[in-house]
């Protein structure tokens, strides 16, 4: 068990939890500055704990920390983006490895309740819960491997793939055969790991596929490009 958290270390986590999961709920955009004061209204935090917060953001790789500027939403760059999903390969896969048929059961309610809640967003076509439900089953077999490590890296990567995903999807709403998370569980229920990474890379894959990774800067367009695209 780890040690138990000071007062000061459960405040910090509760402003970074509120910041990275507004990310990945896409209310927060790439590039978009984060104002110390603004989050102490926000969230009736001390600004030493929001300073605290952003500085283990920016150790993440989550936000930028630009002198006379302040913290600024990370805008990934392709490389990055390519690393990222490279990591996420490595990471699903060894906690695919790390569950068991027994974990699974252990976790069942969470796992009818999050694929409820995912297929739900879907048929609302509302963006940002699609987009956070879609994560959330990454994160919830995270959670079910039991390997604090591993999960607290997956967490990272998932933030860091909602900022690409706002940069890079080719759609304005995130296509998912969600068939295939069903899939996944459902290997992992009868034991099968070795078949049940495969459909993670598979997976894995489809969801690079979607994003529009080049060098290209998303935010390099000029304002007759992005205009004439307005009205495509």
């Amino acid at each position: 068990m780890g040690a138990k958290q000071t007062p000061r270390q459960k405040e910090i986590a509760r402003i970074y939890e509120s910041l990275t999961m507004a990310i990945a709920q896409h209310k927060l955009r790439p590039g978009t500055r984060l104002i110390e004061a603004q989050i102490v209204d926000a969230l009736k935090a001390n600004r030493n704990h929001v300073q605290a917060a952003l500085q283990r953001m920016a150790l993440q790789h989550i936000v930028t920390i630009e002198p006379n500027v302040g913290a600024i939403v990370a805008q990934p760059s392709a490389t990055t983006a390519r690393e990222i999903f490279t990591a996420r390969h490595a990471i699903e896969s060894a906690i695919i490895a790390c569950i068991t048929p027994q974990k699974m059961t252990a976790f069942a309610v969470q796992l009818q309740q999050q694929q409820k809640e995912e297929h739900e967003a879907i048929h609302s076509q509302e963006r940002q819960r699609v987009v956070y439900q879609l994560g959330a089953f990454h994160l919830l077999l995270g959670k079910i491997a039991d390997n604090k490590v591993l999960e607290d890296i997956l967490n990272n990567l998932m933030v860091l793939s909602s900022l690409i995903v706002m940069l890079y999807q080719r759609n304005e709403m995130p296509v998912c055969q969600c068939d295939e998370h069903q899939h996944i569980i459902d290997e992992l229920i009868a034991g099968n790991t070795a078949k049940a990474q495969q459909l993670m890379r598979d997976h894995l894959i489809e969801l690079e596929q979607q994003l529009d990774i080049s060098e290209a800067s998303p935010y390099a367009m000029t304002l007759v490009q992005a205009l004439h695209k307005a009205e495509e």
